[in-house]
């Protein structure tokens, strides 16, 4: 059996396990809930509102992914800039706030990192959460993904199957000098703009504009402004009637993906500068041993779940999938134009459970779907750039 074809197999199996079912939905919706109630029982933070963002908003994030949590201030129409200082302060009073509800283990705050951030753990739900104050950019960033993901498919299955396998190998923690998992999206984006024919087209086609600097004045309009230009460049490139389409199947990409990436951060910068040097070198390894090992020859389930996936997964794969049996595995055929997303946004999933569940009345704020974007580019070798592209 060809390995390409074992190999499909083996990542449809793994996605079935680690992409999240409706309950974790709930779940998560269920935490945001708890802590806008804890939220409110903060004087000075009484009035704000409590907004996911991260994987979570993107719909990119796997059964176990963490949960990042925005807390707006209620400051009328106008974005908020909250000094560094006061969001420590907040932040320790909503720590205290959570130690004496009780339901959060774990609790720590962090403030002196670029972003202030108190982390925790829900004890029922045992899911992680990052709590920061006013962070509009990540909300942003979180959004940008999502109606990125519009234009293939395979962009969120490409993700999820890397997150894991970063996991797997202990790549995908910041607080360790290595990856995380928004690195690690942005990964992903450079090997779907750059291969042939181009999956994705460059950020700035997408958003010629700095988003950062555009996120002033009045907050509704700074978001309309930013959805509306994503919606109609990515909605044109999905249009393009001649544009070349790529079939490499999910097999494909995510070997070339491995290949790809040779040396990612030679000169670390953006969101790989937490990656600490003596941590390169084994990245760069990892890289270099799982594409080593799938285009070994070996097509053999458990050999590829071995280096693809944690060994719950592979051993729930193993249980549940046994044997080598055929699959019909097959190159990618898009529908053209491909506008509509099958998968559900969180604000449409939030509804479905809020008509499921009339007792939890989640206060975040809904995501927008939009549309797509292009440009053939040459193949390359990952380096860090400060640029949009």
């Amino acid at each position: 059996m060809s390995v390409y074809i074992m190999l499909d197999r083996v990542l449809k199996h793994i996605l079935e396990v680690i992409t999240p079912l409706q309950e974790d939905w709930v779940i998560r919706f269920q935490i945001v809930e708890d802590l806008r109630r804890a939220v409110e029982s903060v004087e000075n933070l009484r009035g704000s509102t409590v907004e996911p963002f991260g994987s979570f908003v993107s719909n990119l994030f796997t059964r176990w992914g963490d949960l990042d949590i925005s807390i707006e201030f209620p400051i009328g129409a106008y974005i908020s800039s909250t000094g560094k200082k006061r969001k420590q302060m907040l932040l320790e009073e909503l720590q205290n706030a959570l130690r004496r509800k009780g339901g959060w283990r774990s609790l720590k705050l962090i403030p002196n990192a670029r972003v202030p951030i108190l982390k925790l753990k829900s004890s029922h739900q045992n899911i992680s959460c990052d709590i920061s104050i006013d962070n509009l950019q990540g909300q942003m960033k979180s959004k940008l993904l999502f109606w990125i993901s519009r234009i293939d498919s395979r962009f969120r299955d490409m993700i999820l199957l890397v997150k894991e396998w970063a996991k797997a190998h202990d790549i995908n923690n910041s607080k360790f000098g290595t990856l995380n998992s928004y690195s690690l999206s942005l990964l992903v984006v450079f090997h779907f703009q750059t291969c042939v024919p181009a999956i994705l087209p460059p950020l700035r086609y997408i958003y010629p504009g700095n988003m950062v600097d555009d996120l002033r004045g009045v907050r509704a309009d700074a978001e309309k402004h930013i959805a509306e230009t994503c919606d109609a460049n990515i909605t044109g490139f999905i249009s393009e009637k001649f544009r070349p389409v790529n079939r490499s199947s999910l097999s494909e990409l995510f070997i070339s993906f491995l290949a790809k990436i040779e040396d990612p951060f030679e000169q670390p910068v953006n969101t790989a500068r937490g990656v600490s040097a003596e941590q390169l070198t084994r990245i760069s390894e990892v890289f270099r041993m799982t594409c080593s090992r799938l285009t070994s020859g070996n097509p053999y389930q458990s050999a590829l779940l071995a280096v693809l996936v944690q060994r719950q997964v592979a051993q729930y794969i193993l249980n549940t999938h046994p044997g080598n049996t055929s699959h019909s595995g097959g190159r990618y055929q898009p529908a053209r134009p491909q506008v509509q997303r099958s998968m559900d946004s969180p604000s449409q999933m939030q509804c479905q459970v809020q008509k499921k569940d009339a007792e939890s009345s989640s206060n975040t704020s809904s995501v927008r779907g939009l549309g797509k974007a292009n440009s053939a580019q040459p193949q390359q070798i990952w380096r860090p750039k400060s640029s949009n592209s």
